[in-house]
């Protein structure tokens, strides 16, 4: 997708498989590469479901169909200050979840990355 950028490695946003929709850990950044959200957790983890919004939406999927989600932090006591804005993305879908606390992340001064799969609804 245009909006966010060329992947930084070898990789696409998502691949759909069947139904299912594999997306690839989505970073707080812009279109140019820029990360958004300087070092506040919450206003990266907003441009972070924006941008897996933007790829459900391509899918034609929504946050309602996601089923899995796994999330890194580069500190683990940040989940506090991110669940309010998962709440607010999710509403009343509630995925599975893993939430992994990891050293660094791929781009400096990232502190969360989310992977998510979801199923596609029927045409």
């Amino acid at each position: 997708l245009p909006e966010l950028g060329e992947p930084i490695s070898h990789y696409t946003d998502a691949v759909r498989v069947g139904d299912l929709l594999f997306i690839s850990g989505c970073v707080p950044t812009d279109a140019a590469g820029n990360v958004v959200g300087g070092d506040d957790v919450a206003a990266q983890a907003r441009k972070v479901f924006e941008n897996i919004g933007a790829i459900l939406a391509a899918a034609g999927a929504g946050f309602e169909d996601v089923a899995k989600v796994t999330v890194f932090l580069t500190d683990v006591d940040d989940r506090q200050k991110i669940n309010p804005v998962r709440q607010e993305v999710f509403g009343s879908a509630r995925p599975a979840s893993t939430l992994v606390e990891v050293s660094r992340l791929a781009i400096p001064g990232i502190k969360i990355e989310v992977e998510a799969v979801a199923r596609v609804p029927g045409r």
